[in-house]
């Protein structure tokens, strides 16, 4: 996985995740808990598996990993490569060339935002919940041609962890997610902080 691609996913992941439609009239009780959570500064911790599909080209691409999400940070760790975003800087690691990339994170540069997520800033998608068996389906759809997403799919567990995310971009490409021994975290100051080597090269494009 190179950093580029482990970019995305990070990103991805968040989005679906704290996606904050503004359809207030809805009930879903479940979708209300899980954004809750962060809003209190819990982490979110999973063991991830993660397919995109090609419509196209009907390519298919997997990565997997260990993935912290919070409010405003996140961190994904796969393949020799650690990414953290702390919310103003963003951080990744190449074990392989120990080499280290740092960069400003603008926050209205990305779409995908955690806390513009929950501050409303989509407001172009309907969200429905569904029970099936133990487990509760969280359906996000839009109309909007403009929307990342045509459609998302949060399955929580009966203990409000999200184990499947299942996303339709604006082409059609099929983004799969499964979350294994996922949980809930107390925030931990050292989680999105990054030990790296002493010899380690860095590159600071912030400057």
């Amino acid at each position: 996985m190179n950093s580029t691609s482990l970019k995305v996913l990070s990103i991805l992941w968040v989005c679906v995740l704290l996606v904050y439609p503004v359809n207030l009239d809805a009930q879903t009780p479940a979708f209300d808990q899980l954004k809750q959570k962060f809003e209190e500064g819990y982490i979110f911790n999973a063991v991830f598996s993660h397919e995109y599909e090609d419509s196209y080209t009907g390519e298919h691409s997997q990565n997997q990993g260990e993935i912290w999400i919070g409010k405003d940070s996140y961190r994904v760790e796969g393949d020799e490569q650690i990414m953290i975003v702390d919310g103003e800087i963003s951080r990744v690691y190449d074990g392989i060339r120990n080499r280290l990339l740092i960069s400003d994170y603008d926050e209205e540069e990305d779409d995908f935002a955690p806390s513009r997520m929950l501050q409303g800033v989509d407001d172009s998608y309907n969200v429905e919940e569904v029970s099936v068996n133990s487990e509760t389906i969280i359906r996000l759809t839009s109309d909007d041609l403009f929307a990342i997403f045509i459609s998302v799919e949060i399955t929580i567990d009966d203990h409000g962890n999200p184990v499947l995310i299942r996303a339709v971009d604006q082409v059609e490409n099929l983004l799969t997610t499964r979350f294994e021994t996922g949980q809930f975290q107390e925030a931990d100051p050292d989680l999105f902080r990054m030990e790296i080597p002493n010899n380690a090269e860095r590159i600071d494009l912030r400057h």
